[in-house]
């Protein structure tokens, strides 16, 4: 069941008076309860609620309502609000991440339950005190993908419509113009029809700008809905064709960093449409005579293409100084005011002052860890892979002074700093993974950690753990490395999904996650040729909406209140250790089947995210239209999701049925997209290789092929290392898996041990296969 309530309550001013203006509140909320049966007449249930504001941007919020009957009962487990419950009353109140609400925005939030009798949803909300609706508000509210689109004269534009909740009957959502310039109308979409099945699949409405000989950019106000849905307006506006624009070069960035023996991009565009085509030239001018154009020193723009970036190629040529050199470049066109470019080469042949560059994988070899190089090649088929470069895991506070059969941080930097030196000019790019917070994976035992907040752990993180880290790394003879740092998988995505688990609920409400992640930024990001990438997940974890945006705010914030804020990072990570597939190739998240969509089917389970290309191409822009910087890098982990072998499908499902054309097609091969531990049939993915995709800094092995996720039993450790039931190959699994096997691989030791068993079925299930 989803119960909705919507409604707008404008707060006036007593005339007479000098009063503060007071914010409009409008709010949405969604109450989508998952009720189960324990014994006769009672249960538990979690409730899942979306709270969107309607109204004027909110700092912090409070939720409210009543419980219908006096045996429906808040357990202390909850997320996205500090809940409490006295009476039948609930009451949730934001948390530091999520408290900030602009006008449209959205927070997922929720807890559990218990009830006996019944479990009636709520019948009213409030936020702030003022009422979301009255007893009983059902009706669902048209969401669109913009409230406002911009319409080429002479052409079209497009936004998405669907709805908040389900409705109880179909609905038609209608698209009219109730004001504005007549010229801009609906070309297709004006009427849609949403069912309680497909109410929360987008569909398509399309608004079209005349072409006329004014010089007026028009302006139009459409409104979406209809009877049974509360209406959203979107505003057009006309991009007129006639009228005079100033036009000038546009230049982005004007400075850039070309890593020697590699190169660095930049875009030219023109600021408005030419009546004839415009040649922008690129000269190089005073400076280094190694930075020069190496493609695109001549671009065209027509009045076609006139706002599309164009891009500039420069390159540094490889060559024997010490000198970090730089060199200007001149972007001009016939009548235009010329633009500068400044391009610094980033040397690396003993430069005592690192550069710090947009990539650190580009021009650059990996580091080869000798241990894990060495076990991948006693293993039948293991010495095709064995000088791949994977990443380094300190994993616990013994980690960086080195273990029985395990080198010390600093002699793996020794070490790499070794392979720099035979390895030509090309500069080295070693990975090291920064992974032991207090309470660290607090919703999987198999991977549990050290330290515990409630045992001085984040302190001792802080003291113990990442300044030995940072002083080490901030050593002077490592200043030509290229050091890549992976800031604590699955810890912060921990914080939106998984504060049902005791550990979870103590870091978000401590801010020991929050504070340890910035902590280790801001001690790593002080170091010039240490690079910071964030974990974020992975696509069946954070791909629904009520998972997705608090992902992106949490991201933010947590960054942004590092000392350098945003700058902070160097991107964002995802599929850290996991197998979901870089792409899936023969489906996409648009596909149907007999005009059923497969985000219906049980393995897409309403996911809007089929691969981690696709999430983490949305999860980027996501990030920079937060605030982050544009040139934020995203890696991949494709050590073990390569998924081929005979199971591997060569082609789309030719079934007509929605599930088994989804299982048929699909080339992740686990049981389920929850599983994660050891999975059986996974197989290595894409090679590392830097700039893999547009926006992408490297498809990298951050896991190394044959380190195992966990013990399939419980075995005895001092690592704090626990037994979790999904690395039991018997265990059939939990809500978190839809209660299937786990497909874990049995007879598997401890997470981070060698596990032979595990190393040759990825290296028999290659994809693309290991020649």
């Amino acid at each position: 069941m989803t119960a909705t309530a919507t409604c707008v309550a404008a707060l006036g001013l007593v005339a007479g008076q000098t009063t503060a203006a007071h914010a409009a509140v409008a709010c949405d909320v969604v109450y989508t309860p998952n009720t189960w049966t324990s014994s006769p007449g009672q249960g538990g249930f979690t409730a899942n609620i979306t709270l969107k504001n309607l109204g004027d941007p909110l700092t912090s919020w409070t939720l409210a309502f009543d419980f219908p009957t006096t045996t429906q009962r808040y357990t202390p487990s909850g997320w996205g609000a500090n809940w409490s419950q006295s009476g039948t009353r609930v009451t949730g109140q934001n948390l530091p991440y999520n408290g900030t609400l602009a006008t449209g925005a959205s927070t997922s939030i929720g807890f559990n339950g218990t009830w006996s009798g019944t479990n009636p949803n709520p019948a009213s909300y409030t936020v702030n005190g003022t009422t979301c609706g009255g007893p009983g508000g059902q009706t669902p509210a048209v969401v669109t993908s913009a409230s406002s689109v911009a319409v080429n004269e002479g052409g079209t534009a497009t936004f998405t419509a669907r709805l908040s909740s389900a409705p109880t009957a179909n609905v038609t959502v209608s698209t009219s113009r109730t004001s504005g310039d007549a010229d801009l109308t609906v070309s297709s979409g004006a009427s849609l029809t949403f069912t309680p099945a497909n109410w929360n699949t987008a569909q398509t409405v399309t608004l079209a700008a005349a072409q006329d000989a004014d010089t007026t950019a028009g302006t139009a106000a459409f409104t979406v809905g209809g009877t049974g849905a509360t209406a959203a307006t979107v505003n057009a506006t006309e991009v007129d064709d006639d009228a005079v624009q100033e036009q000038s070069l546009i230049v982005t960035p004007t400075s850039v960093t070309v890593p020697e023996g590699s190169s660095a991009t930049y875009t030219v565009r023109l600021a408005a449409q030419p009546t004839s085509n415009v040649t922008v030239t690129t000269t190089a001018g005073s400076g280094d005579a190694n930075l020069t154009v190496s493609s695109g020193a001549s671009l065209t723009f027509t009045a076609a293409n006139w706002n599309i970036p164009q891009t500039v190629t420069l390159a540094a040529a490889q060559d024997s100084d010490t000198a970090a050199g730089s060199r200007t470049f001149t972007v001009a066109a016939s009548g235009l005011t010329s633009r500068t470019v400044t391009a610094t080469e980033a040397d690396d042949d003993g430069v005592s002052n690192p550069v710090h560059v947009e990539n650190p994988y580009a021009g650059a070899t990996g580091y080869v860890n000798p241990n894990w190089r060495a076990k991948a090649a006693a293993e039948p088929g293991g010495a095709a892979i064995a000088n791949t470069s994977t990443a380094v895991w300190m994993d616990r506070i013994a980690a960086i002074g080195g273990t029985a059969g395990a080198m010390s941080l600093r002699a793996h930097m020794d070490e790499a700093v070794q392979q720099d030196a035979a390895n030509g000019a090309s500069p080295l790019t070693i990975q090291v993974v920064i992974y032991d917070l207090p309470n660290r994976d607090c919703s999987a035992l198999a991977s549990n950690g050290e330290l515990l907040i409630a045992e001085n752990g984040l302190n001792r993180y802080k003291a113990e753990y990442i300044d030995p880290i940072a002083a080490i790394l901030d050593d002077p003879q490592y200043g030509n490395l290229r050091i890549v740092t992976i800031i604590e998988p699955d810890s912060l995505p921990n914080l939106i999904t998984n504060l049902s688990f005791p550990k979870c609920a103590e870091a978000q409400s401590t801010g020991a996650y929050v504070q340890g992640v910035q902590y280790a930024l801001n001690k790593l990001h002080a170091i010039t040729n240490v690079y910071t990438y964030i974990d974020a997940a992975h696509h069946a974890w954070l791909g629904w909406d009520s998972n997705f945006n608090p992902s992106v705010d949490l991201f933010h914030s947590t960054v942004a209140g590092t000392t350098a804020g945003v700058d902070s990072v160097d991107g964002f990570i995802v599929n850290t250790a996991n197998t979901s597939a870089t792409r899936e190739p023969y489906f996409t998240i648009n596909s149907t089947v007999n005009g059923t969509s497969v985000r219906q089917s049980d393995w897409v389970d309403w996911n809007y995210y089929i691969d981690e290309l696709s999430f983490a191409t949305a999860l980027r822009n996501a990030l920079i239209g937060k605030g982050f910087r544009q040139g934020l890098g995203m890696l991949i982990d494709t050590s073990r999701n390569g998924w081929g072998g005979s199971a591997r499908p060569t082609g789309p499902s030719t079934s007509t049925e929605l599930n088994p054309f989804v299982n048929q097609s699909r080339v992740d091969r686990r049981i389920h997209a929850g599983n994660w531990c050891n999975q059986s049939g996974a197989g290595i993915g894409y090679r590392p290789q830097a700039s893999p995709e547009a926006g992408f800094d490297a498809y990298v092995w951050i896991k190394p092929p044959g380190e195992s996720d966990g013990a399939s039993t419980d075995i005895p450790n001092d690592e704090g290392k626990k037994f979790d039931r999904m690395c039991d190959p018997t265990y059939t699994g939990n809500d978190l898996n839809g209660n299937n096997l786990t497909g874990a691989l049995p007879d598997a030791p401890l997470s981070g041990q060698w596990f032979s068993a595990q190393f040759r079925e990825l290296v028999r299930n290659a994809y693309p296969p290991l020649s």
